[in-house]
């Protein structure tokens, strides 16, 4: 069916890649933007064209997040693609990437084949799937990544489990570089970590929780690092979430070396002390930190030492979270949160708006080279149109996961979503008005 022309007008343009931030107006034709207006209007328009007065709301491209766990396949009582896309959809996120350790584990064409025939089939966000770096996650052999890439993953990770044998991950990082194949990888010394619900410190002493030391993540890193200089390859650094980390991944960015960060919305939001009495949701894998550490991430966003903010959007029924917190699953939601959560560093005055977007629009997209994450001519009408200034208060029952894990449950926030489009389609709207 054809989709009708829309004109954005009286908007408040904020695109990262090409440095605007300012009054203008955008037109959509055939699921792609059509003109770019900055600083007026579009001019004269036909009358074949629905016209959306956005009231000087904030017009974006949509959010493109590179860290999304769902349960499809294997755990669909946790989240099914088509709750990720909805949750995605109604947070301004019109791109996710999907970690591998599913139920099968994606670790070879065929299964990223299925995911992609799949949500083909939803219609709702764009959904990349990430290939696992070995078979079954398990840090041992090497999985087939170059088959993988040819099917149309995005990247290679191992999601949540290091990859442990220094000798298997130089192997993964030689042969993603003949194939110029992103290997993203969570610095973590498992020795150190295991079993552990907190950071070592005097917070998780009182609370007697197992603990990890922050310096389990450098000691991962510093290896991670040298060996990518030894080959070459790309790497996507996943979560970085400590200061004494962040000395490390300074030296690794002064040297040249072709290294990208990530931190998650958690750990810019959070610190130890909001566990309070036990509170679940507040457990994370890394887990949550210091406030020196967490001021330190902040610091390294406004910098761009940090490049990209991810959600970590990782669903768990109530059962999985109603449970001593050392037992308890770790993980949050965040796809519906993750934007106006990051508002609050802008409202705070702590980092430029432009800054905060394009640290979840234009870098994430080049890293993965989308033609998403941008507002100019002949890009995919892929947009999120948010009231900075609305006030919200994020309730459990009105997110759209069907896990509603959520750290930010009771948070007054600012900046409502209104609605958000995926080529040029309304896939979300604040009255509800969804895309068949």
């Amino acid at each position: 069916m054809t989709q009708r022309p829309t004109a954005f007008v009286n908007a408040r343009l904020v695109d990262p890649a090409s440095g605007w931030d300012g009054p203008g107006a955008l037109l959509v034709r055939d699921g792609k933007i059509a003109d770019v207006a900055h600083g007026g209007d579009l001019g004269t328009l036909s009358a074949d064209i629905e016209v959306i007065d956005a009231g000087g709301a904030m017009l974006a491209p949509g959010l493109v997040d590179l860290r999304v766990k769902t349960g499809e396949p294997g755990a669909e009582t946790k989240e099914t693609l088509k709750s990720a896309a909805l949750a995605a959809a109604a947070g301004g996120v019109t791109s996710i990437v999907l970690q591998p350790d599913t139920d099968p584990v994606i670790d070879e064409a065929s299964v990223v084949d299925f995911i992609l025939r799949r949500t083909r089939d939803i219609e709702l966000v764009h959904v990349y799937p990430a290939g696992a770096a070995t078979k079954g996650c398990r840090g041992e052999r090497m999985a087939e990544i170059g088959l993988m890439a040819e099917a149309g993953c995005v990247y290679v990770t191992d999601a949540d489990r290091p990859i442990v044998d220094s000798k298997v991950l130089r192997r993964v990082l030689a042969y993603a570089k003949s194939f110029d194949v992103l290997v993203a990888h969570r610095p973590s010394d498992p020795w150190l970590a295991n079993g552990s619900a907190a950071t070592e410190g005097e917070f998780a002493g009182r609370m007697g929780l197992p603990s990890v030391p922050p310096i389990a993540e450098k000691i991962m890193l510093e290896r991670d690092l040298a060996l990518v200089e030894l080959t070459g390859a790309r790497l996507l650094v996943d979560q970085v979430t400590t200061a004494c980390a962040l000395e490390s991944l300074a030296r690794g960015k002064a040297k040249g070396l072709p290294v990208t960060a990530t931190t998650s919305i958690n750990h810019l939001s959070f610190n130890e002390i909001d566990i309070g009495d036990y509170r679940t949701f507040l457990k994370f894998d890394p887990p949550v930190r210091g406030e020196d550490d967490r001021q330190a991430t902040i610091d390294a966003l406004a910098s761009g030492l940090i490049d990209i903010v991810v959600s970590a959007h990782a669903p768990a029924p109530a059962e999985d979270k109603r449970l001593p917190y050392d037992e308890a699953a770790p993980g949050a939601v965040g796809l519906q949160t993750l934007l106006a959560a990051l508002l609050a560093f802008h409202h705070e005055g702590r980092i430029p708006l432009i800054d905060l977007m394009r640290t979840v629009t234009s870098r994430p997209a080049d890293l993965l080279g989308l033609a998403a994450g941008r507002l100019a001519k002949g890009a995919p009408a892929d947009l999120v149109l948010c009231d900075l200034n609305a006030p919200i208060v994020v309730d459990l029952e009105k997110l759209k996961s069907k896990s509603r894990n959520s750290p930010f449950d009771g948070r007054r926030l600012q900046g409502e979503v209104k609605m958000t489009l995926v080529d040029g389609r309304v896939v979300y709207a604040l009255a509800d008005r969804q895309s068949s």
